[in-house]
């Protein structure tokens, strides 16, 4: 591949280095020039470009990411479309991820054009949520390199989702007469949740004296009809005999490991009566945050393996977190706060496509489209609402007369879609980890739709995009977290979220919400076949 500076004139066929303005035409980055396009750059003055221009055995940035990805043996993972030379990959389900970093530094060692990034082995991910990504940073590379990339994959399976598989859980708690017992119910209902992701469930508990006979008799008991049994001592694991490791081989189990390089979760113990694993579980297994103990339960629930040597190898990567505190208990009653999840509800377009009149203004029912739309999410969990208004403001007031929502004017509506998500994300408040971006033209929307996606957002900490979607298309709505505000303030034009998605590197969570995800009203046509009718 060639890139430079050449004349317009000989253009055609090359792929353009940056946007370009010509006149009314827009001519986005990567864009390969037609004969057309260099008349028009032509007629507007331009007489050099910067290009880049293929050569023989060239592969195009998407045609490589393509052919890349393609070659790659993985399983439970989704191939998604290339877009700027990149092709994302995402988990079709819940559980653990698992790599073969050796593959991955030999694709990234062939050509710094050539990139694979991951999510960290054995992490945790959601179905739906982006694995790895395929990368070409030129706009072309040389075939023989995608070649090598390829015969590379063909070695063996490069990563894997290995889904989650529901199973029955019984808890034992023993009980000292320093523990209350609102402590052992807060811990049942905090293991309950942590169970919920993997589909599995809590189905027996039993409370004992911290003795290791009865124990072993618990244990023994649960471990005949459940998959799992998880075991939390009243005191602390104090000695590689103590009360939970003794009570496993009492019960004519064995013990995998006891103790793990990983904190907070120093104190776990790993062991199996039968085929059934048993986890003596840390003290901050009580704690609702990251520690060793939801380390190995993910990976059990996974199908995977862990043995003693894995429990060894976790100590790089293994201190979570430093509790100030430390000697001192930690506060069991502490739970992190819900992230909370703001909407913006986009009313401030033109309807150009309409010939005149305003589509939020159209009649479903009694209501105009964007009241009916602003009492849904108004409906939803969202903590808040802010409409952005800009195209007949006055009219959009006026239908939104007597709702406690308030409205926000983009004097810039005219420029397209990023100036009215500025405004709107600008407007919330500094406690939002998420945006909910919500169009007014969309009305097969429903406030449980919403509720979905806010729920979604939640499980994955406000780490992640979560997008609606219908029969695996993306649509809308969609929630941004707090980490790409910064981003939304650099948009340009009629661009949108899609392009923060694409873009930004952030994991995307889709969320199947049904035909609502798909349906808007941009055309009379489409208008009248959702049920609106127009009014001037």
């Amino acid at each position: 591949m060639k890139f430079g500076t050449i004349a317009v004139g000989q253009a055609t066929g090359a792929v353009l280095a940056h946007s370009t303005s010509a006149g009314d035409h827009r001519y986005r980055k990567g864009h390969v020039l037609a004969a057309e396009d260099i008349a028009i750059l032509e007629a507007a003055g331009l007489t050099e470009i910067v290009v880049a221009v293929l050569e023989p055995g060239d592969l195009g940035e998407d045609r490589a990411a393509e052919a890349i990805a393609a070659s790659m043996q993985h399983r439970h993972v989704e191939v998604r479309q290339a877009a700027t030379g990149r092709v994302n990959l995402h988990a079709q389900e819940a559980g653990v991820f698992t790599v073969d970093a050796g593959l991955i530094d030999a694709l990234n060692a062939i050509d710094p054009s050539i990139t694979v990034a991951t999510l960290a082995r054995y992490a945790t991910v959601e179905k739906g949520q982006m694995v790895a990504t395929v990368k070409i940073i030129p706009f072309a590379v040389g075939g023989h390199l995608v070649r090598q990339a390829t015969e590379l994959c063909a070695a063996g399976e490069v990563f894997a989702v290995n889904a989650f598989v529901p199973k029955r859980v019984g808890v034992i708690q023993t009980v000292l007469p320093s523990v209350k017992a609102s402590v052992l119910d807060k811990t049942s209902r905090l293991t309950e949740h942590r169970l919920a992701r993997s589909g599995s469930r809590l189905t027996a508990e039993r409370r004992t004296p911290h003795e290791a006979g009865a124990v072993a008799e618990a244990a023994r008991a649960l471990a005949r009809d459940h998959d799992m049994v998880v075991i939390f001592g009243a005191s602390a694991l104090s000695d590689f005999d103590d009360v939970i490791p003794a009570a496993i081989r009492a019960a004519g189990g064995i013990v995998v490991r006891s103790g793990m390089p990983v904190d907070p979760g120093n104190l776990l113990v790993l062991g199996h009566i039968g085929t059934t694993a048993v986890i003596g579980a840390p003290g901050c297994a009580r704690s609702p945050k990251e520690n060793g103990f939801d380390w190995v339960l993910d990976r059990l629930m996974s199908g995977l393996e862990v043995t003693a040597a894995d429990i060894a190898g976790m100590g790089v990567g293994g201190l979570l977190m430093e509790i100030p505190t430390r000697p001192q208990p930690r506060d069991l009653s502490a739970i992190p706060p819900v992230p909370k999840v703001h909407a913006v509800l986009l009313a401030a377009g033109r309807s150009s496509r309409m010939g005149g009149p305003n589509k939020l203004m159209a009649l479903f029912g009694a209501k105009p489209l964007v009241r009916r739309t602003a009492e849904r999410v108004l409906a939803s969990k969202a903590e808040s609402t802010v409409v952005v208004s800009g195209h007949q403001a006055s009219r959009i007031r006026e239908a939104l007369a007597g709702l406690d929502i308030p409205v926000v004017y983009n004097a810039d509506f005219a420029s397209g879609l990023a100036s009215s998500l500025k405004v709107g994300v600008s407007a919330l408040p500094e406690d939002a980890a998420g945006a909910l971006i919500v169009l007014g033209d969309m009305p097969e929307v429903l406030p449980a739709d919403l509720d979905r996606l806010i729920e979604s957002f939640e499980r994955a900490e406000a780490r992640a995009i979560v997008r609606a979607t219908h029969d695996g298309k993306r649509g809308n709505p969609v929630i941004l977290p707090r980490s790409l505000f910064a981003a939304v303030a650099h948009l340009e034009g009629d661009t949108g979220a899609r392009h923060l998605i694409e873009s930004e590197g952030v994991d995307v969570i889709d969320v199947e919400i049904g035909k609502g995800a798909g349906v808007d009203v941009d055309t009379p046509e489409a208008l009248e076949g959702a049920g609106g009718v127009l009014q001037d």
